[in-house]
């Protein structure tokens, strides 16, 4: 079980301040995160990929080629690499290389985005986006397992004998999920490669994303990759921690009412029912984490979101030290209660050696 943290990347005013941070501070602040979380124990550090204010990881390879420098063991992610407006042959190149820079510590979430302005403004219609996903997938799988291809499709010129460079390091790509808010079309494409699945669980109530998982377990089997129980699914989720509940709570409503996604709609109360986002107590953030097996089965990578709707660095790396005391009690927890045969989380050592099994058998 890996577990982690994912940001947005906004750029939000403080609520209880009224100070914004600039560009500058806030990509600051984003690899100060990430070290922390290294430093605290956890596994994952993902960030989002955005090309309109008030979001600034426009470039995430540029980001986690430089956290990469500073950790040691630390797995980069993205979470989200937009897939229908990036190039494949891009996406294949710029992540091969980080592999190579970051010694594997690398994987990578496709995924559509939320911000339909973003297709026009890289020469794509919004209204193909399942279809432009589909097909720049099966391009940039192919360009990581073929050292020359010879491909063409309906939305970019074709390639002849091309050859994407460098090649992935020990000639296995970067781990790949495919994430999703709402496309059973995303969970087909994740369960037709074997690929994982993302739930980016933190907006839209339990039993949604139940049938997305539901779905893709069933289709993962249906390809023949494995049982439903070894498919490789992760978790979005979001906390806010301190050691009474009700200094989390009174802490955070600030935040949570002014937030740019869901300030002044439903009550921190409503969406903590309705939703995964738990805000009290470490043990209430434990008990409540837990059940999310409970609703998906055994699964492999559970993301946090801790820095966004303009809480203070110094809050979040506070809140990351909570996180870092916790996420023993969950590892030790979740390990007591899988079930035999559950695919373990991936990592490139892993990759590698099945590849090599796959060779010799």
């Amino acid at each position: 079980m890996q577990f982690g943290i994912f940001s947005v990347g906004d750029v939000t005013t403080d609520p209880t301040t009224g100070v914004t941070p600039s560009e500058h501070e806030r990509i600051k602040a984003m690899v100060t995160i990430a070290l922390k979380a290294e430093e605290v124990g956890l596994d994952v550090f993902a960030t989002g990929e955005h090309h309109n204010p008030p979001f600034v990881p426009s470039s995430p390879t540029t980001m986690l080629g430089y956290i990469a420098a500073r950790t040691e063991k630390l797995i980069l992610s993205t979470a989200t690499t937009l897939i229908t407006t990036n190039d494949p042959v891009k996406i294949a190149e710029d992540f091969a290389m980080l592999q190579h820079l970051a010694g594997g510590r690398v994987d990578v979430m496709m995924g559509r985005g939320n911000t339909g302005p973003v297709y026009p403004w890289f020469g794509q219609d919004i209204r193909q986006g399942i279809p432009l996903a589909i097909e720049n997938y099966a391009l940039l799988h192919e360009l990581w397992r073929k050292d020359v291809v010879d491909w063409e499709g309906r939305f970019r010129t074709p390639l002849q004998g091309f050859t994407a460079t460098p090649r992935p390091l020990d000639g296995v790509p970067p781990f790949v999920w495919h994430g999703s808010i709402r496309s059973p079309e995303i969970a087909e494409q994740a369960a037709y490669y074997g690929d994982g699945f993302f739930a980016n669980h933190i907006f839209w109530p339990t039993y949604h994303f139940q049938r997305l998982i539901g779905l893709y377990r069933e289709r993962f089997a249906h390809y023949g990759h494995g049982t439903p129980e070894q498919a490789v699914v992760g978790l979005g989720g979001q906390v806010f921690i301190r050691k009474n509940s009700q200094d989390a709570v009174n802490e955070f409503r600030p935040y949570f009412d002014n937030a740019p996604v869901y300030g002044h709609g439903p009550s921190l109360e409503d969406f903590m029912a309705q939703t995964p986002l738990t805000v009290g107590s470490p043990q209430q953030v434990i008990d409540r984490t837990l059940t999310f097996r409970e609703h998906f089965g055994d699964y492999q990578r559970q993301l946090f979101l801790t820095d966004h709707a303009g809480l203070p660095l110094k809050t979040v790396l506070e809140q990351l030290d909570q996180i870092g005391e916790i996420v023993p009690v969950l590892r030790k927890e979740f390990a007591a209660r899988r079930a035999p045969g559950v695919a373990a989380a991936p990592t490139h050592e892993s990759l590698v050696a099945a590849a090599r099994e796959k060779v010799e058998a």
